[in-house]
């Protein structure tokens, strides 16, 4: 079947074993990815909005995975069934998986892997579900229309990190192939034009991300 690389590098990652939870599904493409290809048992797909949930049934009758896939709409975690183990967010803000995480955190002590893959503030991500009681296990870059996206994975633990290790990610850190290194270089002009467009009263933010651009630097001499 057709799916991006995003997904389907979410979808590589979701253990076998599982009965996963994806939520804000949209066309749930990757639920159908997980039990057509990767031989999951079943999944849930959840939206909180109609119209792309009117698509996922049309997909998931396509696909001839009905008995498989259970589509609900509802609200982030709101959508949870008794046995779900691992959840999976991609495309969304980080607040809002933030957000989603914390307004049903009771759900989560069922739930020993989680998978997101941010738009936007992965550290406030990282931080929250550290917060909550995950470690990171696990970190991918992907690359689709000239975009590269991280996708991290949350496994049940506890682990400190230094504000370096969850600023350039303490897998990630720690590879050295093309795409990590194109990450690190875009991630270095983007700090390096935010320093200069820095008021010199923000003294705080000056610091900041003058130890970011120490971070890259040092990290890109690999």
């Amino acid at each position: 079947m057709k799916i991006n690389n995003r997904l389907k590098t979410i979808g590589d990652l979701v253990p076998l074993s599982s009965y996963p939870l994806d939520i804000g599904c949209d066309h749930a493409l990757l639920s159908i990815y997980l039990v057509k290809e990767k031989g999951i048992k079943k999944a849930v797909a959840s939206d909180n909005k109609s119209g792309p949930l009117k698509k996922a049934k049309e997909n998931v009758n396509f696909y001839k995975v009905k008995d498989k896939v259970e589509l609900i709409e509802a609200e982030g975690l709101n959508s949870y069934k008794e046995g779900i183990d691992t959840i999976t967010i991609s495309g969304m803000g980080g607040l809002n998986i933030n957000r989603i995480l914390e307004n049903n955190k009771s759900y989560l002590k069922n739930i020993n892997t989680i998978i997101l893959s941010p738009n936007n503030y992965s550290i406030a991500v990282k931080r929250k579900l550290i917060k909550l009681g995950y470690y990171i296990s696990d970190e991918k870059l992907v690359k689709e229309n000239n975009i590269i996206y991280q996708i991290l994975v949350f496994m049940k633990g506890r682990k400190y990190y230094s504000y370096k290790k969850l600023y350039l990610g303490p897998v990630l850190m720690t590879k050295e192939d093309e795409l990590t290194k194109e990450y690190y270089k875009k991630e270095l002009e983007t700090k390096r034009s935010l320093l200069e467009a820095l008021p010199k009263s923000f003294y705080s933010k000056i610091r900041l991300t003058k130890k970011e651009i120490k971070y890259l630097e040092d990290v890109l001499k690999k």
